[in-house]
């Protein structure tokens, strides 16, 4: 393994145009595109080309192409979680989709960050901070889930919401930047949503 691969791996700045990490990216774009381009009528094939990509595949779970990742092996997706349909899950740092989870149509998980001094952006200098989405969240189509963000089990994000800071667990979030807007009684199921 590289140097630069274990500083990206560690969450250090690292820079990106590392040849063992161009071949890692690579790979997953190989085999998104084979995933991408695979038959829905032979769900077996495409569930072992999505294996292969994601570092972890829960029982049940379902992924609808397309699916865009960076690497796919920082990805771990639970049992029952079902992703719709354009999913971009930018994996430089770690990606932990919990348990039923429910992700809506172009959702975006964004772990890349880049430093704001502009000559160590030129030199190509990045970094990545990890995302982790709590068992049971919904997350509404068009969400985008920036670096570093951790989301508690059981809350709903609204569609188009930008989430930039940790949400706790049992609540409805929404806006830009999403903002709490209510709490959900855990003890009784939600019916209005």
């Amino acid at each position: 393994m590289t140097g630069q691969k274990q500083r990206m791996l560690a969450g250090e700045l690292y820079i990106a145009d590392d040849p063992e990490l161009a071949a890692d990216a690579s790979r997953a774009a190989e085999l998104s595109e084979k995933f991408n381009s695979s038959s829905v009528t032979d769900p077996a094939a495409r569930r072992a080309i999505l294996t292969t990509l994601v570092g972890s595949l829960g029982e049940g779970a379902e992924v609808r192409a397309p699916l865009h990742v960076d690497y796919g092996y920082q990805i771990t997706i639970g049992p029952r979680t079902f992703v719709n349909f354009g999913a971009v899950m930018l994996d430089v740092a770690r990606i932990s989709i919990g348990a039923d989870v429910q992700i809506g149509p172009n959702v975006q998980l964004l772990t890349p960050t880049h430093p704001l001094d502009a000559e160590l952006r030129r030199a190509k200098w990045e970094a990545a901070e990890p995302i982790t989405i709590g068992d049971n969240v919904w997350l509404g189509g068009g969400v985008i889930v920036c670096p570093g963000v951790t989301i508690g089990e059981n809350t709903v994000v609204g569609a188009g919401a930008v989430v930039t800071r940790d949400l706790p667990r049992n609540v409805v979030a929404a806006g830009v930047p999403a903002r709490v807007v209510r709490q959900i009684p855990s003890s009784s199921p939600d019916s209005d949503l």
